[in-house]
């Protein structure tokens, strides 16, 4: 437990503080600056982000910070409402077969690519191999149940599965089901990402490394009129300059508002502040291939380590929950008993300390995104691990270099996060399982592999929760990864704008917006 001295240690260290910036999901970026005015004539919503888009190609993303920009390029087979419901959006109605595997999609006709290219049952076809067979792709792991996919005819696709797959249709209602032109990828094959051409309601114009994307509007957009001519997204690392963008009238919308901020903008009577939770988690990773943490019982010292009521308490003033899992209040496999708080036990700590054979403590190093948000996490990790003579060494990085060290496992621990889906598969599976992608931790325990695949085949939805929960205490023992809390999505907006509506993926829908 916390001494009261050590509390105001912690206090101290992360004075000013502003809500974390989430990884893989989010981070912090590359560059601060002003957000571009609008052109004359032209009637253009600027929203601030926290990072740089590391990749504008769905298929190689594992950032939340992507998905922001993502929806106003691309559509996607299935969508969340603002109820968290799954619900069809390219496509027009759905049948599953009474066995689970098979799945016959009815498309949206007359529906267009930005190039002029049709939407059709071929491109879906396209995009599913693409993803599932892509030497880059991130989205493998995800279909990796998916037997074979057929255009039957132009509007209809049949997607045969191995076995069933309860998880299929939130999968499609992200980054998997984002459709892409084929005709682009054909075009342009790995330099995509830098010409992102999808059916959404703005087209891509150019995006400046570390500073802007600029998109305008699809004038044949399939879903309705779009308001505003352009949208520009901006970088900014720095939440506080963001913040002031946003009071000046330089930013429309802002994707994440630092806590200290919080009565600033709901002082203010030109802005708006939303307010909600998330269904995502947030900690940091151990690599669990490598000294130290190739030690189970240092693994665990530093998990039993962690206060996560004083981390909530410090950092975000009620605006998180300190959580121990990767599942939400409200997620189908969230369990009020496991995702509690544990306070520190010193003595047990020692204990796991002496059985890694490290009782004098030891050190390692933190890998944390560019911005002052993270830098006060570090801290806040630095000093509850001190009185254990565990030493915290801080390395920050440029937002997409942290997520390239995860990807190569070059690190020791590295703070990212996730922002959440509405299937636990997707919170899950990806992170936890033996070389599935997200598994940044290199996590590997045949057991917890075993528990996962069957979850996600388990269509009775009282029995996956039993095998999550079984799974969770598994991955708690190993100590794999650091859950720390459950991140609120806070995001502000001009009052000048209308049209938004809040979707708990927290996600910022641009294609009904409006600007005054």
């Amino acid at each position: 437990m916390l001494s009261k001295k050590m509390g105001k240690t912690l206090l101290a260290a992360v004075l000013g503080t502003a809500l974390l910036a989430a990884g893989c999901g989010g981070g912090g970026g590359s560059q601060t600056g002003t957000a571009p005015s609008a052109s004359t004539g032209k009637k253009v919503i600027n929203i601030g982000l926290k990072a740089d888009p590391p990749t504008l190609d769905p298929s190689t993303s594992t950032a939340l910070v992507d998905r922001m920009v993502y929806t106003s390029i691309y559509d996607k087979l299935f969508d969340i409402d603002p109820s968290g419901k799954i619900v069809p959006m390219l496509v027009s109605s759905y049948e599953v077969s009474p066995d689970g595997k098979t799945y016959t999609l009815k498309l949206k006709e007359g529906v267009k690519f930005h190039d002029g290219t049709d939407f059709d049952a071929e491109a879906v076809k396209f995009n599913f191999e693409r993803n599932m067979n892509g030497e880059k792709s991130r989205r493998k792991s995800e279909l990796k149940v998916v037997d074979s996919v057929t255009a039957v005819d132009k509007h209809t696709v049949k997607i045969q599965l191995k076995e069933p797959f309860a998880p299929l249709l939130s999968i499609l209602a992200d980054r998997s089901g984002m459709m892409v032109s084929p005709a682009a990828v054909k075009q342009y094959g790995d330099d995509f990402l830098n010409h992102p051409v999808g059916t959404g309601p703005f087209v891509f114009v150019e995006h400046v490394k570390g500073d802007h994307v600029t998109l305008k509007r699809n004038d044949n957009y399939w879903n309705g009129k779009v308001n505003v001519d352009e949208v520009t997204y901006k970088v900014f690392t720095n939440g506080t300059a963001k913040v002031q963008n946003l009071r000046s009238g330089m930013l429309d919308i802002i994707d994440e508002v630092p806590v200290k901020e919080i009565p600033a903008i709901k002082g203010d009577a030109n802005l708006q502040l939303v307010a909600e939770p998330s269904m995502g988690y947030m900690g940091f990773y151990l690599n669990n291939s490598k000294p130290p943490f190739d030690n189970k019982y240092l693994r665990q010292a530093v998990e039993r380590a962690i206060d996560r009521e004083a981390v909530v308490k410090v950092l975000f003033n009620g605006y998180a929950l300190p959580g121990r899992s990767p599942f939400a209040p409200g997620n189908l496999a969230y369990s009020s008993d496991l995702d509690k708080p544990v306070k520190p036990n010193p003595d047990e700590i020692k204990q796991l300390l002496a059985k890694g054979g490290k009782p004098n403590g030891f050190s390692f190093k933190l890998n944390i995104a560019t911005s002052t948000e993270n830098e006060q996490f570090g801290a806040v990790i630095q000093n509850m691990l001190k009185p254990y003579n565990i030493n915290v060494q801080l390395e920050k990085l440029e937002f997409g270099q942290l997520i390239e060290k995860g990807d190569k496992g070059d690190f020791e621990a590295l703070n990212l996060g996730w922002s959440g889906r509405q299937d636990p598969d997707q919170n899950f599976y990806d992170f936890v399982v033996t070389g599935t992608p997200n598994n940044d931790g290199r996590i590997s325990i045949p057991k917890l592999d075993e528990l996962a695949a069957k979850a996600r085949v388990e269509l009775d939805e009282a029995k996956r929760k039993q095998m999550y929960e079984e799974a969770v205490k598994i991955l708690q023992e190993e100590a794999g990864y650091v859950y720390v809390y459950h991140q609120y999505n806070l995001l502000a907006m001009s009052k000048k704008i209308s049209g938004f509506t809040y979707v708990p993926d927290g996600l910022i829908r641009t294609a009904t917006l409006d600007k005054q």
